[in-house]
């Protein structure tokens, strides 16, 4: 299996993967079907783990093979990783700056981006889509770098990337559904919400690998971009979020949690 697999196109294995961590959060989201709401306090323990894996992988998957592979190639060790990683959060400052969202447990006057009458529900659904597009990026280019052959890099690396962010996804799309069905949405419409926010991560994913692919230079710039675009997603909003109901102990254990997990699965498959 594993074999056919490592013998596809790289653009092919990053659309499984984005697919594969789509169809988790597609499970995640039909955790409406069986609860109407779910307790502010576990809520907050999946929203803390989810940020742990970005984190984790942040470092391990993406930060650190760009800094190898910048002094590989005879650059300045740490001059590509940190232009890409402030670029990527502002890149995902900018989609937070034209496109409207609201985060999860904020009222509907305090959503951002440009003024608009979209319903809440729609609100919510391109807040959790913003988030997911760093994580199609990440796998794109983890399968892209495994494909050229480059350091430490390898195709088990990138899967086990793509399960961490898989595993990740399905609290995610709970974190979505649920809510909405709280709010008196049909457990179907809530499903759909829940699943669709992570349509964007196969597409993010073979952006990521064909660009690598073309343009082999740009390898440690992408992979640090796919991070710092991570990072400003789990500061600027998992982490709030998951504090914000007076249980921050247990959201605090959840990202800790989800850091060593993804540390786990990075350094065993990497």
């Amino acid at each position: 299996m594993f074999l056919w697999f490592s013998e596809l196109n790289p653009t092919v294995q990053a659309l499984i993967g984005g697919l594969f961590t789509w169809g988790l959060t597609a499970l995640g989201a039909a955790t409406v079907f069986f609860f109407k709401r779910i307790d502010k306090h576990v809520l907050n323990m999946m929203l803390g783990f989810a940020a742990g894996v970005m984190i984790a992988a942040s470092f391990w998957s993406l930060l650190a093979p760009s800094i190898e592979f910048s002094e590989q190639n005879g650059q300045i060790p740490w001059l590509a990783p940190a232009v890409g990683f402030l670029f990527g959060g502002l890149f995902i400052r900018l989609l937070d700056f034209v496109v409207p969202h609201l985060h999860l447990n904020e009222k509907h006057e305090k959503a951002e981006g440009p003024q608009t009458q979209l319903q809440k529900s729609t609100l919510l659904f391109l807040a959790i889509t913003l988030h997911n597009i760093p994580e199609g990026l990440a796998i794109g280019v983890a399968f892209g770098a495994a494909s050229l052959g480059l350091g430490d890099a390898s195709l088990i690396g990138a899967v086990g990337l793509a399960i961490g962010i898989g595993i990740q996804n399905m609290p995610e799309g709970a974190a979505l559904s649920v809510p909405l069905r709280g709010e008196g949405m049909s457990r179907k419409r809530a499903f759909h919400y829940g699943q669709l926010s992570a349509i964007v991560e196969p597409l993010a994913a073979v952006i990521g690998a064909g660009a690598v692919l073309l343009i082999q230079p740009i390898l440690p710039y992408a992979l640090a971009f796919a991070a710092g675009a991570m990072i400003f997603v789990v500061v600027e909003e998992l982490i709030p979020e998951s504090q914000s109901s007076g249980s921050t102990d247990l959201a605090t254990l959840g990202l800790m949690v989800g850091f060593v997990v993804m540390m786990i699965l990075d350094v065993a498959l990497g």
